[in-house]
């Protein structure tokens, strides 16, 4: 009977609130401004600022040094106190901000296609995108900041340089895709390798390809992803040119080998980081499973 009695005093209690809220628009509004704005025409501010990068680039001389309970933490999240390695005399001020990142590597170092970890290499280094800090007091050599944005944990040693703002590109309709797009003539390149080192990859999900601005790339482009017949990069190969024949099921009455025969186009993505030889790409459209070793064509 009190668990009754206690479900009806709370459903009155909601009921009355909500008849409140519904009468005074002042509450709605500030209910309103509560909630998270998603954005359906463009990547949103995680997706923008924890696409993670790729440079060649020598990394900041700033580091995350400790913060507030050092003796206890050994990570820092959203809205803990951070300690930076410059101050006032290196030209730091209250209210500055500041990305901070880390460079990051495959744990298993395993290939998934030939030639994996050599166009990495010659991409740069994988950073991750760890988070923002704002300065709220500056001392002559350390300054002291809030996390005031996480995409992941941030640690001592982590790199710290100064907030950049990313642009975020519009999205391109899904029913534009061409699904038979002829061959343009512009870069193409290869997905290497995806976020947090995966290999296998659908809509929404974040990409390194070696392509950059020394190809002619920029941020807002897009890319469409293909596959060669044959290629073989999704599969363990069964056996030579299975894609053309096969024993049993018929074949082709010539040996058509992978340029002889369309490409397989399996989606595109906008780019939204660019490299001199390396590009962030988020993928917003898949017609089916996509793999590292796939083709990308700048559109």
């Amino acid at each position: 009977m009190r668990a009754i009695a206690a479900g009806m005093g709370l459903g009155m209690l909601l009921a009355g609130a909500s008849a409140w809220t519904q009468s005074n628009p002042q509450s709605q509004q500030a209910a309103a401004s509560t909630r998270p704005v998603v954005s359906t025409t463009s990547p949103d501010y995680s997706t923008i600022y924890c696409s993670n990068f790729v440079t060649p680039e020598a990394s900041s001389d700033t580091r995350l040094i400790s913060g507030e309970e050092s003796a206890s933490n050994l990570v820092f999240a959203l809205r803990d106190i951070v300690y930076i390695s410059k101050g006032s005399s290196q030209g730091v001020h209250v209210g500055d901000r500041y990305s901070v990142y880390r460079p990051v590597k495959d744990a298993l170092d395993v290939q998934w296609f030939k030639w994996q970890n050599k166009l990495m290499k010659a991409m740069g280094t994988l950073y991750l995108d760890a988070g923002q800090l704002k300065v709220v007091n500056v001392q002559p050599n350390v300054s002291i900041a809030e996390v005031t944005f996480a995409c992941d944990y941030l640690q001592r040693g982590d790199f710290v340089r100064p907030w950049q703002e990313r642009p975020s590109p519009p999205y391109k309709p899904a029913e534009k895709f061409d699904s038979y797009a002829p061959v343009n003539g512009k870069s193409i390149g290869m997905i290497v390798v995806g976020k947090t080192f995966s290999q296998l990859y659908g809509k929404l999900q974040t990409v390194y390809v070696n392509l950059g601005t020394n190809q002619g790339v920029n941020v807002g482009d897009y890319m469409r992803i293909f596959r060669y017949e044959g290629g073989g990069v999704q599969t363990v190969t069964n056996y030579d040119d299975f894609q053309y024949k096969m024993y049993g099921f018929g074949s082709t009455p010539v040996a058509y080998k992978w340029n002889d025969l369309p490409r397989e186009m399996l989606g595109e993505g906008i780019v939204l980081n660019v490299g001199p030889n390396s590009t962030t790409l988020l993928i917003t459209y898949s017609k089916r499973d996509i793999y590292a070793g796939d083709y990308v064509e700048i559109e």
